[in-house]
């Protein structure tokens, strides 16, 4: 599905966003996601944005208000306060033109068959809590997703992106670099950055030779070893590394150790004043043209053009 255009929502007058608070009120999945919306409210004014609080019971009994944005919300820990009413608040949360879930959210919208064939970013603590009715989701180790009408986000510290993302699709560059500047934040991180999370404890002690292969990557980034070397210090094949690579990631080493690179390229574009080749050889890459080749099919930009947006914030 193709990523839809949020900033049609822009148009209403006043965007109407709910929060379905199915948590406690003091996670950072809640208040990060919350925060930056009450600000840009605050900033924008209510004839143009108003966010409103309603626990999930409410909204499945409050007939056909129009929101334009729906949300449900709970922090992953909070896998276990599923609400009782999901059938009802699904076909709620279906009249809506925009709506998805966060945190343990996304679980039971994924669970409730509410998210068939669109990418979903779940938080990896939950892969393992997913029920057979959540196969037809396409989950991603991203911070966030958006696809089609549906938008989804793992939680944590990544709802406070999630949150200054949608500020800036509805309401401009200039309002979110407000609310950051009130949030003391520095840079967003985009829904193309995966979740930060050590596969120590996504997987626990079952998986120590994809650990160790992740460990091996992670501190060869200027001088990049082969798959085959990986593998060897790993002391598995090179087919079975692939196999865990597949089963666990999703992705091939070589294509996971390249967007590792890529993605530590550009967090020393943002971060540092090191110069575009400097980075490119920081991060494995002898060639320049194969630097911003494989930047730009990742990213949709160029370095140049990364470097540029950090100078114009």
């Amino acid at each position: 599905m193709p990523q839809a255009d949020l900033s049609v929502l822009a148009q209403e007058r006043p965007l109407r966003i709910l929060l379905l608070d199915a948590g406690a009120p003091d996670t950072l999945t809640w208040s990060g996601l919350y925060q930056p919306l009450r600000m840009a409210a605050k900033i924008v004014g209510p004839e143009r944005l108003h966010v409103d609080v309603r626990s999930p019971d409410k909204f499945g009994a409050d007939g056909a208000r129009p929101w334009h944005l729906v949300l449900l919300v709970a922090d992953e820990s909070e896998s276990g306060l599923k609400p009782a009413n999901m059938r009802a608040l699904v076909a709620r949360c279906r009249a809506t033109p925009f709506w998805g879930g966060v945190g343990a959210g996304v679980l039971w919208l994924a669970d409730a068959g509410a998210l068939g064939g669109v990418r979903a970013a779940l938080p990896w603590s939950l892969y393992v809590e997913a029920g057979d009715s959540a196969d037809s989701a396409v989950f991603t180790p991203h911070l966030y997703e958006i696809d089609d009408n549906r938008l989804t986000c793992s939680g944590g510290a990544a709802s406070i992106d999630f949150a200054l993302t949608l500020v800036e699709q509805l309401f401009g560059a200039t309002v979110q670099a407000q609310v950051k500047e009130v949030l003391c934040v520095d840079r967003v991180r985009g829904p193309d950055e995966r979740q930060r999370v050590a596969l120590q404890a996504r997987f626990g002690a079952l998986q120590p030779k994809l650990t160790e292969a992740v460990t091996l990557m992670e501190a060869n980034i200027e001088e990049p070893l082969s798959t085959d070397e990986i593998a060897q210090l790993a002391g598995i094949s090179r087919r079975q590394l692939e196999r865990l690579f597949k089963q666990y990631l999703g992705t091939l080493p070589s294509r996971y150790y390249l967007e590792l690179r890529l993605k530590r390229a550009r967090q020393l574009l943002l971060d540092t004043n090191h110069s575009i080749v400097q980075v490119g050889l920081m991060c494995g890459f002898s060639s320049g043209s194969h630097f911003s080749t494989a930047f730009g099919a990742l990213f949709g930009k160029t370095p140049r053009e990364e470097r540029q947006r950090k100078l114009g914030q």
